[in-house]
């Protein structure tokens, strides 16, 4: 059994909802802290939080846009994350606001934390790694990249997963390799993952108007490029997060 609830708080001039997901017990627990992707926080990264809790994780997925969610509204999605990532402070704010929220819930043990991010979620938690949040490990999946400069990572001791599809326009292949190597020149632990054929959001099910699961693969009115849902690619990256953080806490005892 876990518990479930929506946390409110208030940061970068917007009322947030967050998604908390617990596991059952009194912990501790380790912490994960979970960015959602343009779109917003939708069911997915909800149901995300929901099975780290049933894997003993205590896990809060953030909320930036204020409860909004933008699918079919692209023009929308743009004017709200574009200046977003234009803007480090704002990023770190947002990121630091949910990780303090996360961090105060009873039972999570602060030396125990871990971050996931999606897309612009993605460059969040890298945007708090940067300076300083000591995650343990960090998955990122077609995140928004920072510039690769090694010197920005030596002072990290989290192991990094970086995963994109290999048709991804967005966050490509190419780009994921050049920031490992900028991981890799700092000293820190780094795998990636590519996925071929997978596109951009290869995760997200396409859904009809009403918010139910549509037929097929192909979103019929993606919010950005390059859009596609790949079934056995999706399961394979949530493996993938699942076994860094295992590898993770298993170690730390």
């Amino acid at each position: 059994m876990i518990a479930t609830r929506e946390v409110t708080y208030d940061v970068d001039g917007l009322s947030m909802v967050a998604h908390l997901a617990q596991p059952d017990g009194e912990g501790p627990w380790p912490a994960v802290l979970i960015g959602h992707d343009g779109i917003g926080l939708d069911d997915y990264q909800r149901h995300r939080a929901d099975d780290l809790a049933v894997h003993g994780y205590m896990a809060l997925a953030m909320d930036y846009h204020g409860g909004q969610l933008y699918f079919g509204r692209p023009d929308a999605m743009l004017a709200r994350v574009m200046p977003l990532m234009a803007d480090v402070e704002r990023m770190q704010a947002i990121g630091r606001v949910a990780l303090d929220i996360l961090l105060a819930m009873p039972g999570v043990d602060p030396d125990r934390i871990a971050a996931l991010g999606y897309g612009a979620g993605g460059r969040i938690v890298l945007e708090l790694a940067r300076i300083g949040v000591p995650f343990k490990a960090i998955a990122v999946v077609h995140p928004g990249l920072p510039d690769a400069n090694a010197e920005d990572w030596t002072d990290l001791t989290s192991t990094f997963l970086l995963c994109t599809g290999s048709e991804d326009p967005l966050c490509t292949p190419e780009q994921i390799l050049t920031f490992g190597r900028a991981l890799q020149d700092a000293g820190v632990d780094w795998r990636a993952n590519i996925y071929g054929g997978a596109k951009h959001a290869f995760w997200a099910r396409p859904t009809n108007p009403d918010g139910s699961p549509a037929a097929g693969i192909t979103h019929t009115e993606a919010t950005v490029p390059g859009v596609g849902y790949h079934p056995k690619h999706a399961t394979r990256a949530w493996q993938a997060v699942l076994d860094l953080l295992g590898e993770t806490f298993q170690t730390l005892g």
